[in-house]
C-alpha cells in the first residue's frame, strides 16, 4: 500500500501533504487527529486522539512517545516529541473517593478529561513525561527525563523532576530560520 493509500485508511479527520506515519504506528480515534504538512510520525508512538487532536506544520513525533487520557491534544507548528516522551492529556481522582482504571464504570471512576499544548518551536527531550493540563509555551525546551507538573514560559529551557526553568532559549534566530523557510513554500 502506497503512502497516500495508507494515510486515507486510517480515517484521520485530515492531513496534509508529506506526512509519513510509520506502519508500526498505533493511532487510536483517527476520526479526532488533524494532521498538518511536513509531519513525521515515527514507529512504535501510541497516539489516543481523545476529544481533539491537532498536530501543526513541520512536527516530529519520536519512537515510543505515547500520548493519551483522552483529552484534548494541540502541538503546534515546528514542534516535535524525542523519543519515548509521555504526554497524559488526562487523568483519574486518586484521592481515595473513587475506584480507578479504565474497567470501571461511571459513577464509580472519577476521570478528568484535560488537555495538553505543545507551542510552536517548543522541544521536548526523550523521555520527559508532560501531565495533564499543560501548556508548553512558543519556542520552550524541555530536557531529557524532565517531569512536566505546571505550564512553561516561552522561550524558557526546563529540566528535571519536577522540571524547573534552567536558562533562556533565543527567538530571534528560530523565529528568523521559519520566516525563510516559510518563503521557500
Amino acid at each position: 500500500m502506497t503512502g497516500e493509500n495508507r494515510l486515507a485508511a486510517l480515517g484521520l479527520k485530515s492531513y496534509g501533504k508529506n506526512v509519513t506515519i510509520w506502519p508500526l504506528a498505533k493511532i487510536v480515534q483517527p476520526e479526532v487527529i488533524s494532521i498538518g504538512n511536513d509531519v513525521i510520525i515515527d514507529d512504535f508512538v501510541f497516539l489516543m486522539g481523545g476529544r481533539k487532536t491537532d498536530i501543526g506544520d513541520f512536527i516530529h513525533i519520536g519512537s515510543f512517545t505515547s500520548i493519551t487520557g483522552g483529552g484534548e491534544f494541540i502541538m503546534e507548528d515546528f514542534s516535535g516529541l524525542s523519543s519515548g516522551v509521555r504526554v497524559f492529556t488526562g487523568h483519574e481522582d486518586y484521592t481515595g473517593g473513587y475506584l480507578t482504571n479504565p474497567t470501571v464504570p461511571e459513577p464509580y471512576r472519577h476521570a478528568f478529561r484535560l488537555f495538553v499544548k505543545i507551542g510552536k518551536h517548543a522541544v521536548v527531550g526523550a523521555n520527559a513525561v508532560i501531565l495533564a493540563g499543560i501548556t508548553i509555551g512558543e519556542g520552550c525546551a524541555i530536557g531529557a527525563c524532565s517531569l512536566i507538573l505546571k505550564d512553561c514560559d516561552p522561550w524558557t529551557i526546563y529540566a528535571g523532576v519536577p522540571a524547573k526553568p534552567i536558562g533562556k532559549r533565543p527567538s530571534e534566530k528560530i523565529l528568523e530560520l521559519e520566516m525563510k523557510l516559510r518563503e521557500c513554500f
